[in-house]
């Protein structure tokens, strides 16, 4: 299957799961993949990943959902730059999510990573979704 925008369809999996109330989703894996989830779970909006490896070279990750007393943690999640339209932002013009309730994950020079480590790196780069 072919997927356009890796990081939309990884964004959709999560967003229709927790919809349906799933512990557990898959989705392809990839490099970019797994350091957005890396970002998501040192932020504390999943439980964990793991990755299987499969005998044809392909790989999947099984992402582990948070919830708190029944509801999601993860109350919004939105693909900011797509492939038809890149958002940047300098770390003087990086926006608050939700007044610092939320996170903004950036693909930096430096690595993936979220809008507060990006200030503290004082590096800028592609907004790739934000989360709250």
């Amino acid at each position: 299957m072919n997927i356009n925008d890796p990081i939309g369809d990884m964004i959709t999996r999560i967003r229709n799961a927790h919809v349906r109330g799933k512990e557990t989703v898959e989705s392809p894996s990839s490099n970019l993949r797994i350091n957005v989830l890396e970002v998501l779970k040192d932020e504390g909006f999943i439980r964990g990943f793991s990755t299987t490896d499969y005998d044809n070279g392909k790989s999947e990750v099984q992402i582990d959902l948070k919830y708190h007393e029944g509801e999601p943690v993860i109350r919004e999640i939105k693909r900011v730059s797509k492939p038809g339209r890149r958002v940047y932002s300098s770390v003087r013009g990086m926006n608050l999510v939700r007044n610092g309730l939320g996170i903004s994950i950036l693909s930096t020079p430096k690595g993936v990573m979220s809008d507060k480590s990006a200030r503290t790196n004082n590096v800028g780069g592609e907004i790739l979704c934000t989360v709250f």
